[in-house]
């Protein structure tokens, strides 16, 4: 169905139903002409069945009964066409095109309503992002920002991939996180993290504060999460005990180098100058929900974030993604050729790069986060200063 409706739009029917209407209403009378151009023992009766089956898939259903009326008419006249009024092949044919053709109205019926309750889903999944997911300020600070979010499940428009960006005085913090699975089952997680990061950040605390809590929080959540799974199983969550988090938490003070805990997560790319450089952790953290099994301290990172150079965040969606020759999306080495693009622009390009490399709808979510330091302001050199002849007199005049 997607196929064909994707081949529609590039034929320039998809949006135009009163040009497709006319196309399926003209094809019973093409093969009628046909029909009454060739011998008698050539019939082509028979095909008119074809346009109520294609009507009943991509017309609407006032649209699909016209059709069907005009198939039912060429029918009769080419049964009369070819003197086969009287006999007994004519009530079949006509008995079966009429039969299909109210199982094409019936089909179109329930097609339109299922594409109604689709297209509401879509608006309240959409909504839903726009809540939890808006998107990020162009800026702060000293900072540019741009954001990107593509679920896996089109029908959904939201999956199991987050972030957000907050500011509290002279300093940024943004999380990039990937919820375990994908689609709205993720969503009661998405909400969990994104809303912990929040209220963490309210409170100013430090970095490794903020992570300690985002982990305290969590596991509450999924633990009630887990109670109310065991209560009702019809409403509770898919994940029980076993959900957890992979994360990244970036603070940017607007000046001195970026702090960063990584938790489980893809290493952010640094694009300084022409090249591409993985922010590796020094030490491996646990993700969010797990970081109980160890008991051990967070690490936080520094790394410097030079004027100009941007810092690319993103979820795993994007390099494990798959050409058809089943190699993993080379992001890094596709970033150095836009290393001079702004946030907005960079991830643009990556987006488009990314389809086109796949190929085929995503297996994964994908989530992006860009973020670059303006650069810095070289002050316009001393204007000279320029005497002239008459300046000069003035002066004279005015020293007798």
């Amino acid at each position: 169905m997607r196929d064909v409706r994707g081949w529609l739009s590039c034929a320039g029917f998809r949006g135009r139903p009163a040009t497709l209407t006319l196309a399926l209403a003209l094809l019973p009378v093409v093969l009628l002409v046909v029909d009454a151009l060739t011998p008698p023992d050539i019939r082509l009766g028979p095909l008119m069945v074809a346009a109520p089956t294609f009507a009943a898939v991509l017309c609407s259903t006032p649209c699909v009964i016209l059709v069907c009326v005009v198939a039912l008419t060429c029918a009769v006249v080419a049964a009369g066409v070819n003197a086969q009024l009287d006999t007994a092949n004519f009530a079949v044919q006509i008995g079966t095109i009429a039969l299909i053709s109210v199982a094409a109205v019936a089909a179109s019926a329930v097609r339109v309503r299922r594409e109604r309750e689709l297209a509401q889903s879509r608006w309240v999944a959409e909504v839903a992002q726009r809540v939890l997911l808006h998107p990020l300020p162009r800026r702060t600070g000293p900072f540019d920002l741009a954001s990107l979010y593509m679920a896996a499940d089109e029908e959904a428009a939201i999956g199991g991939d987050l972030y957000a960006a907050t500011r509290n005085g002279p300093c940024a913090r943004i999380l990039l996180g990937d919820v375990q699975g994908k689609g709205l089952a993720s969503l009661e997680m998405v909400s969990c993290v994104v809303n912990s990061f929040r209220q963490s950040v309210r409170h100013d605390s430090p970095l490794v504060e903020v992570v300690r809590e985002l982990e305290a929080t969590f596991v509450e959540d999924v633990e009630e999460l887990s109670a109310a799974a065991n209560a009702d199983p019809r409403s509770g969550s898919p994940y029980g005990d076993e959900a957890f988090v992979t994360a990244v938490v970036l603070e940017l003070p607007d000046e001195g180098p970026m702090r960063l805990a990584n938790l489980g997560h893809p290493p952010p790319l640094l694009i300084n100058e022409g090249t591409v450089a993985a922010l590796e952790p020094t030490v491996p953290e646990l993700p969010l929900g797990l970081g109980m099994l160890d008991g051990q301290e967070v690490m936080v990172d520094q790394a410097d974030l030079p004027p100009g150079a941007t810092l690319l965040l993103y979820t795993d969606g994007v390099t494990e993604a798959r050409g058809p020759s089943g190699a993993f999306y080379p992001l890094a080495e596709r970033l150095e050729r836009w290393a001079s693009l702004p946030p907005d622009a960079l991830l643009a390009a990556v987006r488009g790069d990314l389809r086109d490399y796949v190929g085929a709808r995503l297996a994964d979510d994908v989530a992006m986060v860009a973020v670059r330091r303006s650069p810095a302001r070289v002050a316009p050199p001393a204007r000279a200063d320029r005497r002239t002849r008459s300046d000069e007199l003035t002066e004279a005049r005015g020293a007798a």
